[in-house]
């Protein structure tokens, strides 16, 4: 009779248990296919460019299906392999939405390629490229012709290097005005002011960068200001040296 026992215990614990696996895994899927936990929205912080089409497209994301079914570490894997975007970090927000946090990695300045156009970021890394020039809020470098460079690519010209150094140290509204930073040779550059008449900014040599940035956001903060048209400005004297346009 012990033995009879032991064996009915035995078999109620096992139906027991199927039926707390079975409870369990209903639960689970009310909570993983449920409509109210489905992917609806995508909450975009810190993009200017990217879109929350272009997030869905490189993170791989449907809107529709289960939140608790996206791996967020994957998408952000995804999400940070795309050249565009310099870091990342995706979370889920119960119950239908998917936060995506990230810095873009932005173009610094425009340079001509072998094929077309590049943009470069603040480390020379080529993060776009076409065949015809764009309307451009960014800096052209000519002077210097890259070859044999694509997408991902790292710029090696020291110059280009320097270049790009210098346009970071100047603030935001500085770089919109300026169009153009010449390379006329190995040490000594040359911008141009995006104006109607475009002003000639002689930086000279790359160096006492940090100076000449300074002094290169004074002028153009204080040109609209100034009566009179100027022809060019040099920074490579103690004192700017300013000409007048005849």
């Amino acid at each position: 009779m012990a033995k009879i026992k032991r064996v009915r215990r035995s078999g109620r614990r096992l139906f027991k248990g199927i039926i707390f696996l079975l409870i369990c895994g209903a639960i689970i899927g009310f909570f993983v296919y449920v409509p109210f936990f489905t992917l609806k929205n995508v909450k975009l912080i810190g993009a200017e460019r990217l879109t929350v089409e272009d997030i869905l497209k490189v993170g791989d994301i449907y809107i529709g299906e289960p939140i608790f079914e996206l791996e967020t570490d994957k998408v952000t894997t995804r999400l940070s392999n795309d050249l565009r975007i310099e870091s990342v970090t995706v979370r889920r927000i119960v119950p239908n939405t998917l936060e995506v946090t990230l810095k873009e990695r932005k173009p610094l300045a425009t340079i001509i390629c072998d094929y077309g156009y590049l943009d470069l970021d603040k480390n020379g890394k080529i993060i776009d490229s076409y065949k015809n020039l764009r309307e451009m809020k960014i800096p052209m470098i000519t002077g210097s012709q890259v070859q044999d460079k694509y997408i991902g690519d790292d710029i090696d010209d020291d110059i280009v290097k320097k270049i790009l150094e210098f346009l970071q140290k100047l603030n935001a509204e500085s770089l919109n005005k300026i169009s153009e930073v010449a390379i006329v040779a190995a040490d000594y550059i040359v911008a141009y002011t995006d104006t109607e008449r475009a002003v000639q900014i002689r930086i000279g040599k790359l160096e006492r960068m940090d100076e000449k940035a300074h002094l290169v956001d004074d002028f153009l903060r204080d040109l609209d200001a100034n009566p009179h048209e100027v022809e060019y400005v040099d920074f490579n004297y103690t004192a700017p040296f300013i000409k007048l346009a005849q």
